[in-house]
């Protein structure tokens, strides 16, 4: 199958910098094997980025149009044919990645890998960080950071979050009755992340056209992978991140996209984060390359 690596190097949904340099990184990094195609966008240097922590809508119109380029070049090859694989970047690009993928393919799913449930509005958001509130947007809320999608929006009933285990307050009331499944580091440790992954692709893949996978590289503990902006410890395993991804790859039939975010090079220490990221890359774009040779599972 023909893939497209879209690099969202935007840092632009948290106050803290760096992430913007991630895609660039990685890209290079897989330049030695990776022979598909690939486009980069690149946020404008010129912006005057907020830091502010008292502001509740931080960067919002930067975001909104970083993240409308990005939606509708993704759209396009898409409907060519292409599988994406977004490289981020802050969280907040994957609003544009998998509205892209709901826009093409109508009735989707999404896993949403993460320490974070990323399901503040802006009116509960307590750093004003959009990269605590992109999940939400892709669920239909925060619409103000939609204004560029004109598609359904993902089901909250086909929503799973993975690997959760910093859920602020208010977020834990904007998820109670959304409809929302929320496995927690603490579930993937009891039941294994075969069971718990198993039971994602259930939920999410339910009488959908596929999944979209979005992968926030701070699931895993930072100790192990410390080069992320919002690090939050008590994360999984290198050997459970990797599981994860085999599991991905094992129902690649099911999988319409695929994510990795939160790469930040400027807190990385002796790569490791970076080889983290770059193996679980190089797995994915041989998957989506072979992506006709794996046969998908019916729920």
């Amino acid at each position: 199958m023909k893939t497209m690596i879209f690099g969202a190097g935007s840092d632009l949904g948290v106050h803290i910098d760096g992430s913007h340099l991630g895609p660039t990184q990685l890209m290079n990094d897989l330049a030695s094997f990776y022979k598909g195609e690939s486009i980069q966008f690149i946020r404008d240097a010129n912006i005057i980025k907020s830091r502010n922590l008292s502001d509740r809508r931080k960067n919002e119109y930067e975001v909104e149009k970083f993240n409308t380029n990005l939606y509708k070049a993704m759209v396009e090859k898409i409907k060519d044919g292409y599988f994406p694989i977004l490289i981020g970047g802050d969280h907040s690009v994957s609003v544009a990645s998998a509205l892209a993928c709901a826009k093409v393919n109508l009735d989707v799913g999404i896993i949403w890998i993460d320490s974070h449930a990323g399901y503040n509005t802006f009116a509960t958001t307590v750093t004003g960080n959009l990269q605590d509130l992109p999940l939400a947007a892709i669920n239909g809320n925060n619409q103000e950071m939609t204004i560029y999608h004109d598609g359904k929006n993902i089901q909250t009933s086909r929503t799973v979050i993975v690997g959760a285990r910093n859920i602020e307050p208010a977020e834990k009331e904007n998820l109670k009755y959304s409809g929302v499944t929320v496995f927690s580091t603490e579930d993937i440790e009891e039941k294994g992340v075969d069971a718990i992954m198993e039971e994602a692709f259930k939920i999410a893949g339910y009488k959908t056209k596929g999944i979209h996978i979005s992968y926030d590289l701070d699931v895993i503990d930072p100790d192990i992978a410390p080069g992320v902006s919002s690090p939050e410890f008590d994360g999984i395993s290198e050997d459970d991140a990797m599981k994860i991804n085999e599991f991905i790859i094992k129902h690649m039939k099911e999988v319409l996209s695929f994510d990795l975010v939160e790469f930040n090079p400027l807190r990385d220490v002796n790569r490791k984060t970076e080889q983290i990221a770059l193996n679980i890359l190089a797995q994915i774009t041989r998957a989506a390359e072979n992506k006709g040779k794996y046969e998908r599972t019916i729920y």
